[in-house]
């Protein structure tokens, strides 16, 4: 697919969120500007205007990408993981099929809750109980909304091929290039 045109009042509103440039994700949304509009109003409150912790946030956003084999999203996700204070060794463990050992207990938690939406949709009513206990009300909310998000994220990525073309490379990508 082409790179939409990017112009107009949702590319400037879109690149005013992005620090003055479009990634190629943005280019792709905008061939339908109501949907990168909102796109653009929901991503942004997701990563920047809630109470869940960043860490858990990128936790819960690393773990979907390694669960729905998007490679741009986790290459956008990984760095900003460790700057919410995830070590290389827990970013390490939200790999599919890695040890987990590093992850913390709120780290555990969140894993298994992420999982369970990203795999089954379904979460079993412990396992909801254990993390509405631990984050209380307003964080499972936002992190139930997160993991959907995100959900939606990857998928339109993966479908779309958007960053498919990209080397592994664009990894010291700066946050602002690549993520949603």
């Amino acid at each position: 697919m082409h790179p939409a045109a990017g112009t107009g009042e949702v590319a400037d509103r879109v690149r005013a969120r992005r620090g003055g440039h479009l990634t190629p994700l943005d280019e792709a949304l905008l061939h339908s500007e109501p949907f990168a509009d909102g796109w653009n109003i929901l991503l942004g409150a997701v990563r920047s205007s809630m109470a869940l912790p960043g860490v858990l946030r990128e936790l819960a956003i690393c773990r979907i990408a390694a669960l729905n084999g998007a490679d741009y999203e986790w290459r956008a996700h990984a760095p900003i993981a460790h700057a919410e204070g995830l070590t290389d060794e827990q970013v390490a463990a939200l790999r599919l099929g890695a040890d987990t050992a590093p992850l913390e207990d709120d780290h555990q938690l969140v894993l298994a809750y992420t999982d369970a939406m990203t795999r089954s949709v379904t979460v079993p009513d412990e396992l909801s109980a254990a993390v509405h206990k631990r984050l209380g009300t307003q964080q499972l909310v936002e992190l139930t909304g997160t993991i959907a998000a995100y959900n939606m994220v990857s998928r339109f990525l993966v479908a779309l091929h958007v960053g498919h073309a990209e080397s592994a490379d664009t990894s010291e990508s700066t946050e602002s290039e690549v993520t949603a």
